[in-house]
């Protein structure tokens, strides 16, 4: 069984995140270098006496993006034993036992869950899918991707999680006039994509009016007089739990494939198809994680007040973090609630939403 506390299971929940947010293996673990967390064999000397306490690698990282278990399932047979001769031309000199990966065909997952789920099988496979595309780019791309991203003097706190109600893609941070926005501009969409017809020629959005309003919409959710009222819109919203994550991942199979064959219909009418490569991949990556989310996800089972109560407890001091307000807390605290933002350019308006499951909140003012 796989057991870890709750900062190591966030920390694996992070390193999911920051990878396909586009920062390589190395990048991952210079990042949680920098800010003092302890790697498995400083948390867990008593398990890892064979391996130095010097910090986080970048095949620390790797191990934990490839490690199927994070899942909840339990899984068998990934590395298989061989025996091989010291010497060839001399039996009696003995043998060496080495392991390798065990071929796909060997490899056995047990049907229900063993263990509580760290990540989910769609961000596993999503995980599997980049590390494959990457490896079909070559040594330059694999490099640029160890690299990471460029760094920046700021901190943008709702970096990755905000999208553009226009054309669907998430939104870059940028420094316009020394203040933080985030930005969606059209000439960096796929040639002959539709959304050109209807996309402005850039979309900007302030950081600074976005998070005050939503920092005074979640402390409003999880103060103490609201927290009763919040637990019970989440269970309402929540309805079947897992068969509402089964009709979310039947909607995200539903609109990869639509997009599929908008992009093959793109291609018959004349479009380079090296202009969409890109953009077949990801949604070929989006289609295959659905598939793999249906197949994992049980019939439903209807999640509990309890449950919710817990999940929210989980979160810590949320008002604190809210008065404290120090950037990297902020950007924390909206990792944990898994914020989703869609910026609507024409309305002026954002719509943020909280999981598991909370209702939307629509945050007015424009850039």
């Amino acid at each position: 069984m796989l057991t870890l506390d709750e900062p190591a299971a966030d920390v694996v929940r992070r390193i999911f995140a920051e990878y396909l947010d586009g920062n390589g293996d190395r990048a991952i673990a210079n990042m949680l270098n920098l800010e003092g967390i302890p790697c498995p064999s400083a948390k867990r000397p008593d398990q890892n006496g064979h391996r130095l306490a010097d910090g986080w690698q970048g095949s620390t990282i790797r191990a934990i993006l490839d490690n199927p278990r994070y899942t909840g399932y339990a899984v068998f047979g990934r590395w298989a034993k061989h025996e091989t001769l010291l010497d060839p031309d001399d039996v009696a000199a003995g043998h060496v036992v080495r392991f390798r990966r065990a071929t796909p065909d060997r490899i056995v997952r047990s049907r229900k869950p063993a263990h509580p789920e760290i990540v989910s099988v769609e961000t596993f496979t999503q995980a599997q899918l980049l590390r494959r595309s990457k490896s079909s780019g070559g040594l330059a791309t694999s490099r640029r991707s160890e690299r990471g991203a460029r760094s920046t003097a700021r901190l943008y706190l709702l970096r990755g999680l905000v999208r553009c109600g226009v054309c669907g893609r998430k939104m870059q941070g940028a420094t316009i006039r020394k203040g933080a926005y985030y930005r969606c501009t059209a000439r960096t969409m796929t040639p002959g994509s539709a959304m050109l017809a209807d996309h402005p020629k850039t979309v900007n959005l302030r950081e600074r009016t976005v998070v005050e309003a939503i920092n005074g919409w979640v402390g409003q959710l999880f103060d103490p007089e609201h927290v009763d009222e919040t637990v019970a819109a989440l269970l309402s919203s929540a309805g079947g739990g897992a068969g509402n994550a089964r009709e979310v991942a039947r909607r995200r199979l539903a609109d990869a494939e639509a997009r599929l064959r908008r992009f093959q219909d793109a291609i018959g009418a004349g479009v380079d198809p090296s202009a969409v490569v890109d953009a077949v991949n990801q949604a070929q990556a989006e289609r295959a994680a659905a598939k793999a989310e249906l197949e994992s996800t049980p019939a439903g089972r209807r999640i509990t007040d309890a449950e919710i109560y817990a999940m929210i407890d989980s979160l810590g001091d949320v008002g604190a973090a809210l008065v404290d307000a120090k950037p990297a807390g902020l950007a924390r605290l909206y990792g944990k609630l898994n914020l989703e933002l869609r910026y609507e350019p024409k309305e002026l308006a954002v719509y943020v939403t909280a999981s598991p499951g909370v209702d939307s909140e629509c945050v007015r003012g424009g850039t």
